[in-house]
């Protein structure tokens, strides 16, 4: 029996004309140098996001969404939700301009019923949301760290199908 393959959307948010904001799209950009990830791994720069992600969101078994969040956090800290603890922080913190988008994304993808399988969003606190065509210092060196959880998300997502489909 073939196996069957399983889609994961990477998905990187913000503007990149408004230094931390654009956070998301360096995390993206940064995984397509590295080339490192699975080929069954889909890596998406979504912008400022919009209504035509709606069929990649839901042609995808996994979403990892990379974005900057206003959380109250120390700069360049990160945070990871997923699931429902990823559902739950965006229909309760209106902490970026991006997330009343990414929440109706998610709403319109339950109601056609091709809901993705597994979510998750790898949030940086911002420091500036200024002009600027790269992250604050003190944001930069998490573009590193959320590609590596990033790595690690997708990881485990092959190897919890991989253990589902045994089980089967």
């Amino acid at each position: 029996m073939p196996e069957l393959k399983k889609t994961i959307l990477i998905l990187g948010v913000g503007n990149n004309l408004l230094s931390d904001d654009g956070f998301g799209i360096h995390v993206i950009e940064s995984l397509r140098d590295a080339r490192e990830l699975e080929e069954n791994s889909i890596i998406i720069d979504g912008g400022t996001i919009g209504l035509n992600l709606l069929p990649d969101i839901q042609d995808a078994e996994h979403l990892i969404v990379v974005d900057a969040a206003e959380m109250g956090l120390e700069p360049g800290e990160l945070r990871m939700f997923e699931d429902d603890d990823m559902d739950d922080h965006l229909s309760k913190h209106k902490t970026t301009v991006h997330e009343v988008a990414m929440r109706d994304l998610l709403f319109a993808a339950r109601l056609s019923g091709k809901m993705p399988k597994t979510r998750a969003l790898i949030a940086v606190q911002p420091v500036s949301l200024d002009w600027g065509m790269t992250p604050t210092p003190m944001v930069l060196p998490s573009v590193v760290r959320a590609c590596e959880m990033v790595q690690k998300l997708v990881e485990r997502r092959l190897v919890d199908d991989k253990s589902t489909l045994i089980m089967s």
